[in-house]
């Protein structure tokens, strides 16, 4: 086994989701998650998609993301509005609470450690 691993859409099985109901603001997003690499001790790498729509989120793990293609908005409870798009990168560490909105279908790739 190789320790060098391409990030392959296509070697994985994507999975399909939703926000759960009760954090659900607006629309209908549906989401779709390629986990590419999921390893002892909680770690997951990997691309995640959601469509349109927006809904509240809370983080009790760390997790980095970059935005590949789209536009979404993620605002922290009491904070600012901040605007993502292709080629942004941030940081959401644990008890990060707040919201997110995907204006323009959103593909990021993730980084998560528990």
């Amino acid at each position: 086994m190789s320790l060098f691993m391409t990030m392959d859409t296509a070697a994985v099985a994507p999975e399909y989701g939703q926000p759960d109901p009760s954090r659900l603001i607006h629309g209908s997003p549906e989401f779709t998650t390629w986990n590419i690499e999921q390893a002892e001790g909680g770690l997951w790498a990997g691309f995640w998609q959601s469509t349109p729509g927006k809904w509240r989120v809370e983080y009790t793990e760390w997790e980095y993301c970059c935005i590949r293609s789209g536009v979404s908005i993620v605002t922290e409870d009491g904070g600012e509005a901040r605007t993502v798009k292709a080629g942004d990168s941030f940081v959401l560490r644990p008890g990060f609470k707040g919201t997110w909105e995907v204006v323009e279908t959103t593909l990021k790739e993730y980084v998560i450690r528990e």
